[in-house]
């Protein structure tokens, strides 16, 4: 079974981050290191790393960041629903490419939704909830598709979310998704909710989780990628993400070596020298790394490092400015900076209806809040 995670919320509910530069990030770059093997080789390899920094101490170096995408990267990716949206596409197409294999189902009237508002447990009427959420999530200026996307969405992943256990269902800030009640209703965001009352997204005929955050920077990710221990889902896979252009579609950073070593402190032996990605996920997240010190090497999932280092995104490539010159950071996962996904051909808009039918679905008829196992 999958444990819930916390959808992925905008910007008004992220902290501050030190020195972002967003914006699309220019090429940087790349000269080649030695890859550290295990045993003696690793020694060998840390040696080869440490000689970088030989021309000047650490803490004069700076910890270049440069990134894609805002969020965990799993499910819908807003943006990319509204650019999905502005080309022509309908709701159940925007779902069905977010969430392969589903297909849209019905719930029966009546459901309801236990909300913690700070401590105070609340039942909602399911729809009351959903018209209390999508404003929260999305403007209400977006195009009628998206926020119908977002509807759906939203509404299936508080029928799939047990974030209290038998206590609630969901909390009614970023922990769960943004739920503000009467003052999130608008015409647009209601008008959304009625056209699609009811409708929940379904895989194999039972309420599948939806998953959604901020922006892909150009693609989704597996789901066991970006949260450790986690079973692979199959509407919960990455998908290439062609009308995503958000704000933070790419972005760039950069810090202090000793601001990055006091981020990752408990992390970092000896001196902090740097970071090395050993695993990367399809979009290409990055799924471990280890943070390299002259005593030795830290690994760390990518959702932490993200999270200590205050990037927008697990999506991210190191290198280090040392006396004007840049030099990429060790990465075992082979894969190389890929191109702005903005300066590839677009797709025409997917013209689907209803979503994609799973192979041997069991329907799409839907009776509630079961979470998919």
């Amino acid at each position: 079974m999958l444990t819930m995670r916390s959808t992925y919320h905008r910007l008004h509910s992220l902290p501050r981050r030190p020195s972002i530069h967003a914006g699309v990030v220019a090429s940087l770059p790349v000269e080649p290191t030695a890859v550290p093997c295990a045993g003696l080789g690793a020694l060998v390899g840390l040696c080869a790393i440490l000689a970088l920094f030989c021309a000047s101490p650490a803490g004069a170096s700076t910890l270049v960041i440069a990134g894609a995408g805002d969020g965990h990267g799993v499910g819908m990716s807003q943006d990319g629903a509204l650019g999905y949206a502005e080309h022509g596409s309908s709701y159940e197409a925007i779902l069905a490419h977010y969430y392969a294999h589903t297909t849209i189902g019905q719930v029966s009237a009546g459901m309801t939704v236990r909300v913690n508002e700070g401590g105070k447990i609340h039942t909602l009427a399911l729809e009351t909830y959903v018209r209390g959420v999508v404003s929260a999530e999305v403007p209400a200026s977006w195009p009628l598709a998206a926020l119908e996307a977002q509807a759906v969405a939203s509404r299936t992943y508080a029928l799939t979310a047990h974030a209290g256990g038998a206590r609630f269902d969901v909390y009614s800030d970023a922990r769960s998704q943004v739920y503000r009640g009467v003052a999130a209703e608008t015409p647009q965001t209601d008008a959304a909710v009625a056209a699609t009352a009811g409708q929940v997204v379904t895989y194999e005929g039972r309420p599948a989780i939806t998953y959604f955050f901020a922006s892909s920077g150009g693609m989704t990710e597996n789901v066991e990628n970006a949260f450790p221990g986690s079973q692979p889902e199959p509407w919960l896979s990455g998908a290439v993400d062609p009308y995503e252009s958000g704000p933070l579609h790419s972005w760039k950073l950069t810090m202090s070596f000793a601001a990055a070593a006091a981020r990752l402190k408990g992390l970092v032996k000896g001196s902090f020298y740097g970071i090395e990605v050993l695993k990367r996920g399809v979009s290409p997240r990055i799924v471990s790394a280890e943070v390299l010190g002259s005593a030795g090497r830290t690994t760390v999932s990518g959702a932490e490092l993200a999270s200590r280092l205050g990037l927008y995104d697990t999506w991210a490539y190191f290198s280090v400015e040392n006396r004007a010159v840049v030099r990429a950071e060790p990465d075992r996962s082979s894969q190389q900076p890929k191109a702005s996904p903005s300066s590839t051909t677009r797709p025409t808009p997917i013209a689907l209806q209803g979503g994609a039918q799973a192979p041997g679905s069991a329907g799409s008829a839907s009776t509630g809040g079961a979470a998919a196992e």
